[in-house]
């Protein structure tokens, strides 16, 4: 029987389980500081999910053991955590109740269900469960080796200037592994629309760039260059939450940056202990995304 742990958050009684076991071994970071990392970084992170059903990503032995993606939320799933009914096309069933991570609690409850990457669509669901059309654009900017992460800054700053002639501003973030992430903050649109400019911004940047940039997902055409990944703007795809952990061998977050940083040659990997620094620091570097409304052209 695995040892619990009860707490009480936000006037909820939590009981944590297995705090001392270890999720990555090659740094001995337990459950406990998972849970941990998730309450502490909870008030930059909570705004960027919250509203959006929520993909977790589950390693109940760590991260060298099996894991799976987790859409519905499980069985036993308390009461108090928000539930959307949403419709899943291609899935093995015609829809699902999707979890809505929108308070701390539901946060800590996931993690507790060794929950290590959060995954969130484009777009929020409202108060009474009706889905919303896409309020971010998101560019995904993987590099295929042996290009690496330079690569993937290099681009990134060749597809900010298309996106600035384009009258768009857009905010980084790493991924928290090789590649980079570009968002940028629209007035709600249609997902038609919103892939439909993402391709074709991608292909544009592509036809300039042909030795270094790639559009389509083929890994044939991808070795040595950089895919912009402009699919996760479909409306069923997600991407990595800002904040997130991220399961490697580290915990690596998916962490917001700024252009001087891609710029420069500022190390863009960062842990838990980084991350908490840089937001008492500087902020949310990703508000704008929480404010700004653009239209695309």
């Amino acid at each position: 029987m695995s040892a619990k742990t009860r707490v009480e958050v936000e006037g909820t009684r939590l009981a944590l389980s297995n705090l001392d076991k270890v999720l990555y071994p090659e740094h001995g970071f337990t459950k406990g500081e998972v849970i941990d990392y998730y309450a502490r970084i909870a008030p930059v992170m909570l705004p960027h999910i919250t509203g959006r059903p929520s993909t977790r990503l589950r390693y109940p032995e760590g991260v060298d053991g099996q894991s799976f993606f987790e859409k519905n939320a499980p069985p036993h799933t308390p009461d108090w955590v928000r539930t959307a009914h949403l419709p899943t096309p291609g899935g093995s069933r015609d829809s699902i109740d999707f979890v809505i991570i929108d308070d701390l609690r539901t946060l800590v409850w996931s993690a507790n269900l060794a929950a290590l990457e959060l995954h969130v669509p484009q777009w929020r669901v409202g108060p009474r469960g009706g889905a919303h059309e896409p309020d971010l654009l998101v560019f995904d900017l993987d590099p295929g080796p042996p290009a690496g992460l330079e690569a993937a800054r290099e681009v990134s700053v060749m597809l900010r200037k298309l996106l600035d002639d384009d009258g768009l501003r857009s905010f980084p973030k790493t991924s928290g592994r090789k590649g980079l992430h570009l968002y940028v903050p629209i007035t709600e649109t249609s997902d038609e629309r919103t892939s439909a400019y993402a391709k074709e911004a991608a292909q544009r940047l592509e036809k300039d760039h042909r030795d270094l940039v790639v559009s389509r997902m083929d890994k044939k055409v991808r070795r040595g260059k950089v895919f912009v990944d402009w699919s996760q703007n479909n409306r069923h795809k997600t991407t990595v939450a800002p904040y997130s952990l991220r399961a490697a061998e580290e915990p690596y977050v998916s962490t917001p940056v700024t252009w001087d940083e891609i710029e420069g040659d500022a190390e863009l990997r960062f842990g838990p202990d980084d991350v908490r620094d840089r937001v008492e620091r500087d902020g949310d570097l990703l508000e704008p995304l929480l404010e700004l409304r653009q239209k695309l052209p």
